[in-house]
């Protein structure tokens, strides 16, 4: 891993400034831009906080925002994933978006969370209900809902799932022999838009992709998701989301073909609203437009 930065200019998030902070030991790379209420932006695979270029410096004008790479992923901490895959838990990962805020001076925020990053979401939302105001999830239904839910339809379309948790180290060693071809793969295979996403953020998440530790905490990742996190999940199936929930999905995209992604959240939650968005997978790269939209009016 790199050296701690000094606070620079983000080059991908126009009037932010990248810097380092120590989350309870693991340092996490954040971009902080804007005043006002903060709302915090977690990104999903294979992206890093960079995937929110279109978005957050207009929710900059009103918000104070924090957009941070997950552990694991970008220029984040990438901790050994410890037995069970705990390390890379979404229980751990939440508890890093935590310690960010609170180093930032939020005791409680907002939280945008695309894709894995909504995942971190809603454990942040379950572990932490006095930290977080309002929560909006892109194109995910729960994590346990979704395995409980597997059909053919959607162990093709999402073959990752079944693939990146695998044992240590068939699909780390398989990704190597050509990373940028499975990250193209995969990226041109969820976005529905053409030029998304753009030949900067491809190259960003490419130089990411190339680190054999990055691509190790990634399918540490998806194993947490499949063992410690369902664990998780089954202690707290009774539980509900305190937080205002909006859902937003890619018309376009597997999810809301195969699930229904509102009824899926109002399972786990008790204010729930949302609609589908015209795009596939990575609203907030192929849609900003409509993803700002919609945040204005529940970000309020």
């Amino acid at each position: 891993m790199t050296a701690p930065i000094q606070p620079v200019p983000d080059p991908f998030l126009e009037g932010f400034t990248l810097q380092d902070v120590d989350a309870a030991g693991i340092r996490i790379r954040a971009s902080v831009g804007g005043s006002g209420p903060p709302v915090l932006l977690l990104h999903g695979h294979p992206q890093t906080h960079a995937t929110w270029a279109a978005v957050a410096p207009a929710l900059a004008r009103r918000f104070r925002v924090v957009a941070m790479d997950l552990r694991g992923y970008g220029d984040s901490g990438k901790p050994p994933g410890g037995p069970g895959h705990a390390a890379y838990s979404k229980r751990a990962m939440a508890g890093d978006a935590v310690a960010v805020m609170r180093a930032l001076g939020h005791d409680s925020f907002a939280v945008v969370g695309h894709d894995r990053g909504g995942r971190v979401a809603h454990r942040l939302a379950l572990d932490h209900p006095r930290a977080v105001t309002r929560l909006a999830l892109f194109d995910i239904a729960p994590t346990a809902t979704m395995y409980a839910r597997t059909d053919m339809a959607f162990a093709k379309a999402y073959f990752w799932w079944f693939f990146l948790i695998q044992p240590e180290p068939l699909p780390e060693r398989l990704i190597a022999a050509d990373p940028e071809f499975f990250l193209r793969t995969h990226v041109e295979g969820q976005s529905k838009t053409p030029g998304s996403p753009s030949p900067d953020l491809f190259a960003e998440y490419l130089r990411a992709y190339r680190d054999p530790a990055t691509r190790h905490a990634i399918c540490e990742d998806y194993r947490a998701a499949a063992s410690i996190d369902l664990e998780h999940d089954a202690a707290d199936a009774d539980r509900r989301i305190e937080a205002p929930l909006l859902a937003l999905w890619g018309a376009k995209g597997t999810v809301g073909r195969t699930y229904d992604v509102l009824a899926t959240w109002r399972e786990k939650a008790g204010d729930v609203r949302g609609h589908p968005l015209d795009c596939g997978h990575t609203l907030q790269e192929e849609r900003p437009d409509l993803v700002l939209a919609a945040l204005d009016d529940f970000l309020g």
